[in-house]
C-alpha cells in the first residue's frame, strides 16, 4: 500500500510539472517582458514556452497594414543572447536580429496584411555540461501608423 501510495504522488508530481512550469513561464513573461513594449499596446497574445540550449520555435502570426510593430524576444539569462528572424511564408529571411548584435527588440511596418513566421533559436553552450532551459517569450505590440506623438 505504501509503495501504490509514493507511486502515486510520483505519477501526479510528474504530471504537474509542465503546468508549474508553464505558469512560472508566465509569469516572467508579464512583468519582465510586458513592460518593454512600451509605448506600442500588447496584443494580448502570450507567446512563451520552456525551451532548451540548441533548441528551436517558430510561431506564425499575423501583420496588417497601416500598423506600427514592435517584436520583443526574451530569454531568460542563462540562455544567452537569442537569434529570433522573421520570415515571410515561403521561408524568405526577411530581418535577423544577429546582423544587430542580437537585439530582443525591433519596430516595423508591413506594405500589406500578411502571415509571417518568427522563429527563435536558442545558442547552445559547448562550455557547460548541463544542458540550461528557461522561459522564452515572444511578444507583439502595435499602434496606428502615424500616430506618434511629434515633439517639436
Amino acid at each position: 500500500m505504501k509503495i501504490l501510495l509514493k507511486l502515486a504522488i510520483f505519477t501526479i508530481c510528474i504530471l504537474a510539472l509542465p503546468e508549474f512550469t508553464l505558469a512560472q513561464c508566465n509569469e516572467y513573461t508579464k512583468k519582465e517582458c510586458i513592460p518593454q513594449l512600451n509605448p506600442y499596446t500588447f496584443n494580448g497574445q502570450l507567446n512563451n514556452a520552456v525551451l532548451s540550449q540548441g533548441e528551436t520555435a517558430e510561431l506564425q502570426l499575423t501583420f496588417y497594414k497601416d500598423q506600427e510593430y514592435r517584436i520583443l524576444v526574451k530569454g531568460e539569462e542563462q540562455l544567452g543572447k537569442l537569434q529570433f528572424q522573421l520570415f515571410d511564408t515561403e521561408y524568405n529571411l526577411l530581418y535577423d536580429n544577429a546582423d544587430e548584435d542580437h537585439t530582443n527588440l525591433w519596430d516595423f511596418m508591413v506594405e500589406s496584411t500578411d502571415d509571417f513566421i518568427i522563429r527563435v533559436l536558442v545558442p547552445e553552450n559547448m562550455t557547460k555540461e548541463e544542458i540550461e532551459s528557461g522561459c522564452v517569450s515572444i511578444l507583439v505590440g502595435f499602434r496606428a501608423f502615424g500616430s506618434r506623438t511629434i515633439f517639436k
